[in-house]
């Protein structure tokens, strides 16, 4: 796949609530994950660390009441999206969360991935 079908792959499952499906299809073994500095694994390695942030977050919440992916825009094997999730989480309360994320892309698979929001 060429980094607009990965990328509209992507947002397609995301829209759907498939993050773990995505991760699992769409990503390298060894992607490198970074969230922003300060927050709880702002960097991540290796295709099960990504499941497991992508599980440890979800365990963290109670409920989730909407979330948007907007269409990606791709430039050479980049892509960016902007993500916004309506969430109950334990014990917190209600947060509504949005952030922009940033991919690239080799050989058909997610290399890197890094997410830009306000902590």
């Amino acid at each position: 796949m060429n980094t607009q079908q990965v990328a509209d792959r992507l947002v397609a499952l995301c829209r759907e609530g498939k993050n773990a499906d995505a991760i699992n299809e769409l990503y390298d073994e060894n992607i490198v994950s970074l969230e922003p500095k300060g927050t709880p694994m702002e960097h991540t390695e290796g295709i099960a660390g990504v499941l497991g942030k992508t599980n440890y977050w979800y365990s963290t919440v109670e409920e989730v009441h909407s979330g948007k992916v907007s269409d990606p825009i791709v430039t050479g094997d980049w892509f960016a999206v902007t993500m916004e999730m309506d969430v109950t989480y334990k014990g917190m309360g209600r947060s509504v969360m949005n952030e922009v994320a940033t991919y690239q892309v080799k050989n058909g698979k997610i290399v890197f991935e890094q997410f830009l929001y306000s902590h």
